[in-house]
Order: structure tokens, then sequence, then C-alpha cells
């Protein structure tokens, strides 16, 4: 079967962007920035996006590209003979699975707001009355059900019709729909009453505040922002990697994209801020920030109908340009693996998902429970299957990455940086041999050990993880 490319550049930048641009761009980090000390935290963020995001991004593009194959054979084609470094490809074949279960629902949290706001659900709505909202969608397993559903179905539907006609065309005119939102959003935010107090308060350096934060946590917290804003280690990169030409460095692409990802980070900070003071309400609701907070700022706003419903529309758009890229990755492993067609491939994941994604939708109500996380939270199905992408596969993932493309055990550091500088445009140097091999694996171990909250978490996950890269790198003796 022949290798399906992409049909430009620019479909490759915005599917490959709308795969890092997600619901954390447009909630977690507006939200992270303001408590961690505006422009304090912005500057570290940017920092570790440039020593950590875009040197594992452009591994992960290398192996796919190089390999033109999904994640397990690409593994395999690039690997010492006689080494397992493909095992690590069905934990990111796994790690996509898992990510899908619980952002569907999300995704179809924000679906489900669009509509409501675009027909006058919150109209007249009181404070108390707007927080129900959301709790009532929560504990109603039907409704839950019915915006997973559609969210599932429509992204296989895209997907169906292949790379080109189907993900690259529907992606470029989504994203570009999500720009044109974000900037006309930033703009009505940015000419509210007192706008200026909210955009002090999001991007001016405010040392005073990083320090009440504590300046460990605020450190941690950009590291942590920027390796993951990228969705690195699960090879949702690399598949794209696999589509791609030869024509630019890696490199450059890898900048490109993060630029475009960060963008549209910050240009939702300048929707939500603005907003928010500009009403007088507190911008530290955490994860009611969405639901809860800013549905009140658009109840009490002159238009808040329509502007409110324009602000889910760009919500669904960030959450659903990340389930089709993520979608096509796995369909591409399942063609790849077991020969099947592109038909095939979609009707059976679909039926998969939809049956998995069903314990997070009723985890809110028929299923409800609360469970001990090891990062010392509480949280329901969606939190644990959170943790287990967030905290492990994708720290882990990235680290194996690291480790296959710059160790003699691996695919090896010439190799990579071949592939990574080959095409014009920015070059990878090759004197940042020694950090990729010695500096940044300790950068990612540590953001792996510190999702957990004890010692022996913190141990054990080191320990499983040692002897998982111990057991790929290894050659076959028999």
């Amino acid at each position: 079967m022949k290798r399906e490319n992409f049909q430009s550049r620019l479909g490759f930048l915005l599917v490959s962007a709308g795969c890092a641009i997600g619901i954390g761009n447009v909630w977690k980090f507006p939200y992270v920035t303001g408590a961690y000390g505006g422009g304090v935290f912005v500057l570290f963020y940017l920092l570790f996006l440039a020593v950590m995001g875009v040197p594992v991004l452009t591994m992960e593009l290398a192996v796919g590209r190089a390999s033109r194959k999904s994640a397990v054979l690409g593994y395999k084609a690039l690997e010492p003979q006689g080494s397992r470094w493909h095992l690590h490809g069905w934990f990111c074949v796994a790690g996509c699975y898992l990510l899908m279960m619980f952002y569907t629902t999300v995704s179809g949290w924000m679906l489900g707001y669009f509509f409501k706001f675009a027909g006058g659900t919150f109209t007249g709505l009181v404070s108390g009355a707007i927080d129900g909202v959301f709790g009532a969608m929560l504990s109603n397993p039907a409704e839950m059900s019915v915006w997973m559903v559609l969210t599932v179905l429509a992204g296989f539907l895209v997907c169906s019709f292949g790379l080109q006609k189907g993900l690259e065309r529907i992606t470029k005119v989504m994203m570009l729909g999500l720009l044109a939102l974000i900037a006309v959003l930033a703009v009505h935010s940015l000419l509210l009453p007192g706008a200026a107090e909210g955009v002090k308060f999001y991007l001016l350096p405010d040392f005073g505040r990083a320090m009440e934060a504590g300046l460990g946590s605020v450190i941690t917290a950009a590291m942590n922002q920027a390796f993951f804003t990228l969705s690195l280690g699960i090879a949702a990169m690399e598949i794209f990697g696999s589509y791609m030409s030869k024509d630019h460095t890696l490199t450059g692409e890898a900048v490109r994209i993060c630029c475009l990802d960060t963008f549209v980070a910050l240009m939702s900070g300048l929707i939500i801020f603005p907003a928010c003071f500009s009403f007088g309400v507190e911008p530290d609701a955490g994860s009611a920030l969405i639901f809860m907070t800013l549905p009140k700022v658009f109840v009490d706003m002159a238009g808040g109908r329509l502007w409110g419903a324009l602000f889910f529309l760009f919500m669904t758009f960030a959450s659903f340009s990340t389930i089709i890229a993520v979608f096509e990755n796995l369909l591409a492993c399942c063609m790849d693996n077991f020969g099947w067609s592109r038909k095939k491939a979609v009707a059976l994941n679909c039926v998969f998902i939809l049956l998995a994604s069903l314990p997070c939708v009723l985890g809110y109500n028929l299923w409800y429970f609360e469970a001990a996380l090891p990062n010392g939270g509480v949280g329901q199905v969606l939190d644990i299957e959170d943790f287990l992408v967030s905290n492990l596969l994708l720290p882990g993932g990235s680290l194996v990455y690291l480790l296959f493309c710059v160790s003699k055990w691996g695919w090896g550091f010439d190799k990579y940086l071949e592939e990574a500088n080959t095409g014009t445009g920015l070059k990878m140097p090759r004197w940042l041999k020694p950090y990729f091999q010695f500096v940044l694996p300790i950068l990612i171990l540590a953001l792996l050990v510190m999702g957990m909250s004890t010692l022996a978490w913190k141990a054990g996950a080191c320990v499983v993880l040692a002897l998982l890269v111990w057991g790929m790198a290894r050659r076959k003796t028999s």
C-alpha cells in the first residue's frame, strides 16, 4: 500500500499544530500563567519550550520521517537488529487510546456548551443557576453520552476520507477558523472597560506573586506546560513525520509548530483575563474557569449569547483538532501493523472508542467514585486516565524517544542528526550532543518523578522505566 503524504507544507504544519493545540493551551495555560507570576511564568515557559520541547519534537518527527511508518514499525525499521525498542511503540498506541477515552468526553462538553449558548440556555440565568448547568450535565449520562458520541462519529467520519481529503482538508479550515475566532474574541476582550488590568495581571512579570507560589513551583509548572503542550511521547507527532516531505529541516518545522501552539495559548489568556477583570470575576477558579466562571462573564456581557457561543466554538475547534489527529494515528497503526483497509480500521476503532469512552462519561454519575492518585490528588475515572497519560506515558515515552535517538544502543545521534538536518531551514547543531545525551534525559526524568507525591512512587516510577528501557535496548541472545 502506497504511503500517503501531506498535500502541502501548510497542511503538515496546521495538522501538527492542531494536534498540539488542545484544551490545555486554551484552558490550563492562561490559568497557570496567572497563578505563577504572569510574565515570570511565560519567560520560563518559553525557555523550557526551546530547550526541551523543540528537541524532543524533532526526534519524534525524525523517527516518523526516516521510517515512513507508524509507531511500532517505525521503531522496527530503525532499531539495531535484535533490540526491542519497538515494544515502546505498543505503549504509544495504548497511550493514544487512553487519551481518547477521556478527551472525547471533554471535547463533548465544549460542543455541548456551544449549543447551550447558541440556543439561549444561559440567557437570564443568575450566578447559582449558571453553576448548576454544568452540574446538571455531569449528572446526566444520556446527555453526556450524546455529546461524546457525536464527537467520536464526527472524528472518524473526517478520518474516513483519508489524509489529504479528510484530515488535512478539514484541519486547514478548522485551524484557520480557530485563528480567526481567537483574533475576534481577543480584540473584543481587550476593548472591554477595565481590560488593561487583566492584561497586566496576565503578562507583566510579578515576582511577588511568583515568590508567593514558590520559585521552584513556578519553574516546575513552566517545565511541565512546555513539555506537555506538544503531546510528545505517545507517537501523536511521529505519525505526521511519516507523512511529511524531506524538503525542510525538522528543527525549523518544530519551531514553527511550537510558535503556532504558543500563539494560541497566549492569545487565549488575552480572551479570558481581560473579560474576567472587566466584570469583576476572580480568575482563580481552576478547573471551573471554563464551565462556571466564564459563562457568568458572558451572561453579564452585552451580546453575551453570541460571544459565549463563539468562545465555545473556538474551544470545540481546539479540542476536535487534537481528536482527529490522534484518530489518524490510531488508524495508521492498525493499517500498518495488521494490514487493514482504512474503512475497516475506521469501523473497528470507532466501535472501540465509543465503548472505551463510556467509563469516563459514567464516572461522573452512575459509576461515580473517588480514588487517591499517586500525585496526591483525588479523582474520578477521567482523572485516573489523565494521570496515566500526562504523568507517566508522556514523559516516560519522550525519554524513550530521546534515548533511542541519541544513544549507541538505539538509532544513534549521527543518524538522527542527519535526518533532522535534511532539507532547507534551521539546522540542529552537532555541539548539542552532550546536552541531548546527559542533561535532557535528567530534565525529563525529573518531570516524571515530580508527578508523584511520595518517595516510594518516585522510586518505583524510575525503576520501572529503567527496566523498560533496558529491556528494549538489550539485544536478543538466543
